[in-house]
């Protein structure tokens, strides 16, 4: 089987999961989210854009229910074992396929969780599940489960992670000869997914970000390339992804002569990183993270031009985000803890001189400070 974790492992997720059911009285949970599933037994797929379910019992038994095109993959890939099929057909609904398994499996009248907030279940199939369950058991919602247990990283998951970081640091290395004057933003791309591949990586879990000239101020993918012009300013959002698991990286790099403008919003950027790796540390939040990035904007005089978040944690994720939670935002309680994996962007967007500056990196969380997991340091390029 293509396996990337060691039977023990994933042994060690579910007694993981089945404590938490057992607190929150669960006889069983519905998984449609595909990192809860390939994070508890290996499954890789795209497939979850149809209707899929792994149904766990609180006894740690495991049945997917899921289309004939991924029985194969499910077999080659994870450690299930019970696989049931639902058919594609006119009219089919496979959620009443899920409620005959649920039946079969002996849980009528049961306490099931259901993992709604995913895109792997979309609302027009969260409805009909709904619909079909609301008189076979006690329903609860059990979106936060699984994420919650994915954001502490075991020590061979923090490997997978320091070795994406390795390939996010190849495809900085690959694209910096490239950003010059009548650069093409197409083939620092080609680099930058090239150099991962040639590593071992796989696909990110969204689009690279890429923007020069005005587009630099952009915070998403979008279609259409551009030549850079002699001075010039390219923003570029990345990951290095191994196994799924991703290692992300931000820069607005110039070519030219460095305005004042800027030179200013990168010293903001550098202040405001550092003063966030600084809260980033046992004792603290997410929203003291976050605190600590938005004290130092409002110091450099750009609180306009801030997001209102500055990151999040990132792991095995799947398309259309690679953004995991906890985010770094105002108020988020959740306390900053050891093997943590966390991406930090400092992200200022001067709409009125039409000036980006970024810069953000991923880190490890230890009982201390946390550790940067890329090897660039974070001084300002200029090519």
């Amino acid at each position: 089987m293509a396996l990337h974790f060691e039977r023990s492992e994933f042994d060690a997720r579910r007694d993981r999961l089945i404590i938490e059911m057992a607190e929150k009285k669960l006889d069983a949970v519905l998984l449609f989210a595909q990192e809860s599933m390939y994070w508890l037994t290996g499954y890789d797929t795209f497939g979850f854009c149809f209707f899929q379910c792994l149904v766990v019992k609180a006894d740690g038994s495991m049945t997917l229910l899921t289309r004939s095109a991924d029985l194969r993959q499910a077999r080659q890939t994870s450690i299930i074992d019970n696989i049931v099929l639902w058919t594609d057909r006119d009219g089919s609904n496979p959620a009443l396929d899920l409620r005959n398994l649920l039946n079969d499996l002996d849980l009528l009248g049961a306490r099931i969780g259901i993992e709604y907030d995913t895109h792997g279940l979309t609302a027009y199939n969260g409805r009909r599940l709904d619909e079909l369950l609301q008189t076979f058991g006690q329903i609860a919602d059990a979106s936060g489960i699984v994420s919650r247990l994915r954001l502490f990283k075991s020590p061979a998951e923090i490997k997978k992670v320091e070795k994406a970081a390795e390939l996010a640091d190849a495809a900085l290395d690959a694209a910096l000869p490239l950003i010059r004057q009548g650069g093409d933003e197409g083939a620092i791309l080609a680099a930058m997914q090239g150099a991962i591949f040639e590593g071992g990586g796989d696909y990110p879990a969204n689009e690279f970000i890429v923007g020069s000239g005005p587009d630099a101020l952009l915070c998403r993918y979008k279609s259409g390339r551009r030549k850079l012009n002699k001075n010039d300013q390219l923003t570029l959002e990345w990951a290095g992804v191994y196994n799924h698991y991703h290692a992300a990286m931000m820069r607005t790099v110039l070519t030219g002569k460095v305005s004042k403008r800027h030179q200013e919003l990168f010293e903001a950027a550098r202040d405001a990183l550092l003063a966030v790796e600084k809260a980033m540390s046992p004792g603290n939040t997410f929203g003291d993270v976050f605190d600590a990035h938005a004290r130092t904007m409002e110091a450099h005089g750009l609180t306009k031009h801030r997001l209102n978040a500055c990151g999040y944690s990132l792991g095995a994720r799947f398309a259309p985000s690679w953004m995991d939670m906890p985010m770094f935002y105002q108020g988020n309680p959740e306390p900053i803890a050891p093997d943590m994996t966390l991406f930090a962007h400092m992200i200022i967007m001067d709409s009125e001189t039409e000036t980006a500056m970024t810069l953000g990196r991923t880190y490890l969380t230890t009982d201390t400070q946390p550790r940067p997991l890329s090897r660039h340091d974070l001084d300002l390029i200029v090519q």
